[in-house]
């Protein structure tokens, strides 16, 4: 299979199926893209060779038919033939060659995109890890805190409990007292009332003398 002819014009590149415009510097370009460049211009957009000659620029056929590829040569000399041939075996060798430099042109270009994208990616990767290692160090310091905490809060309720034991403890030593307190002034007024009972025995004999019948 025979390769495929491209449009030299790198904004272009159409593949060119039926008619193009070959150049004598072994370029050529598509019909739409040859009326406008060379309008403006009798150079190669291309290589920007001069093409002032009139057989410099001109169109040609690429599928042409059998009268055309018997008479076109027909009663020209072998040596001008090959020639000729020579001439359009370079062509294509030349731009067969063009292609290939295009193409690793663009592998080129995409492999520099590529290790670009890839060197941002690892950027990326790297950034992220280093924020994932902080989060993570953050994680655990907050997980140390958390465990502190929970220390301090289970202390506390050691604690309270411990007060609350002794809250009851002072609590029942406090009722004691206040009971004792009650039975030494019950007492008290106990022995105040027989001192009283004594003293007034002896300041009233005959109600001593009641009395102590009344106890007998």
């Amino acid at each position: 299979m025979d390769a495929e002819l491209r449009c030299n014009r790198l904004t272009c590149r159409k593949t060119l199926i039926d008619k193009a415009v070959v150049t004598t510097c072994s370029h050529i370009f598509c019909v739409d893209c040859a009326n406008e460049l060379f309008n403006a211009s009798r150079s190669c957009p291309a290589c920007e060779t001069s093409l002032t000659e009139p057989d410099d620029v001109v169109v040609c056929s690429l599928h042409p038919t059998n009268d055309y590829k018997t008479s076109v040569l027909s009663g020209l000399s072998p040596s001008l033939i090959m020639e000729i041939c020579s001439r359009a075996l370079s062509f294509w060798q030349y731009q067969v060659h063009q292609e290939n430099s295009f193409q690793q042109a663009v592998i080129r270009n995409l492999n520099d995109k590529q290790a670009q994208l890839q060197k941002q990616l690892d950027n990326v990767i790297r950034e992220a890890n280093g924020e994932i290692n902080l989060l993570s160090n953050k994680v655990a310091e907050l997980e140390r805190d958390m465990e502190l905490e929970r220390r301090k809060v289970h202390e506390l309720q050691d604690s309270s409990r411990e007060r609350e034991k002794e809250y009851q403890k002072l609590k029942v030593a406090s009722t004691t007292a206040w009971r004792f307190d009650i039975l030494i002034v019950v007492l008290g007024s106990i022995r105040q009332s027989q001192a009283e009972v004594v003293t007034c025995s002896e300041r009233s004999p005959a109600w001593a003398g009641c009395r102590r019948w009344e106890y007998v």
